[in-house]
Order: structure tokens, then C-alpha cells, then sequence
């Protein structure tokens, strides 16, 4: 049976945001049309639908890095921020968004807390996203 690692991210990650669109426990907040991902970034997100990419693409960091911590999750979500005339820096993405975002996972019962290691996929979560894989290697 097909898993996570055999199927293209992308097409992972778009079923993902259609299936999480279903869900009532994910939902965007309402500063998440007007607030940045990140100190590195310019601009607020152009995409209406950015919170159930950023969403589908947490749950499937958990699934192939878990346990993962937010610390990890935010180098990960960071970037390149310019610095004047200076060589650019990396910055951290934004710690809000991605705990409000585990936190509704969490909700969902798609991720569990471990006690100190992190976050993971919980056995609903896992079988969730090996159907969708399954799906779309059909």
C-alpha cells in the first residue's frame, strides 16, 4: 500500500486542503486574511485559502518527521529576510500561526502532544493520509 513518502507532496497537500475544508475543528482565525507567515516575509499571503495549505503541509511534516517540536516547525517554515546592503539572514516563520494551526489538529485528532519529544500523527491522522496517498497513486 502506497504511503505518504510515494506520492508527489503537492498533490498530497491539495487533497489534504479539500478534505481539511470539511472538517468544523480547521478553521482559519480572523487575523489570518490580514497577519504575515513570518517576519520574512513582506507581505500578508495572497492565497484566501493559505491556512489549509499551511494546515495539510503541517500535518504532513508531523507525519514524515514526528516527533517534531514547534521550534523545528518554524526553522522549517522560515526564510531569507534582507538585511540593507548586508548578506540576507534567516528568520524563523511565524510561532503564531503554526500553534494555532497544531492546536486545531489537535482538535481534529489528527495530531497528539507527546510529553517531551513533540507532536505526531495519531493513528487517525495516519490512516487518513495513507487512504489520500492510496487515492492518488491510483
Amino acid at each position: 500500500m502506497p504511503t505518504v513518502h510515494d506520492v508527489p507532496s503537492d498533490l498530497l497537500i491539495k487533497r489534504l486542503c479539500e478534505h481539511l475544508r470539511r472538517m468544523p475543528q480547521v478553521a482559519p482565525p480572523a487575523w489570518a486574511y490580514y497577519a504575515k507567515t513570518g517576519s520574512h516575509t513582506e507581505r500578508p499571503s495572497y492565497d484566501r485559502d493559505w491556512w489549509y495549505t499551511r494546515v495539510a503541509s503541517l500535518l504532513r511534516k508531523i507525519y514524515l518527521h514526528g516527533p517534531i517540536g514547534l521550534s523545528k516547525l518554524e526553522a522549517i517554515y522560515g526564510g531569507r529576510k534582507a538585511v540593507g546592503f548586508a548578506p540576507a539572514h534567516h528568520r524563523d516563520g511565524g510561532g503564531s500561526n503554526i500553534r494555532k494551526a497544531l492546536h486545531q489538529l489537535e482538535a481534529a485528532g489528527l495530531v497528539a502532544k507527546q510529553t517531551t519529544k513533540g507532536r505526531v500523527v495519531t493513528t487517525k491522522g495516519r490512516s487518513l493520509l495513507d487512504r489520500l496517498s492510496n487515492e492518488i497513486f491510483k
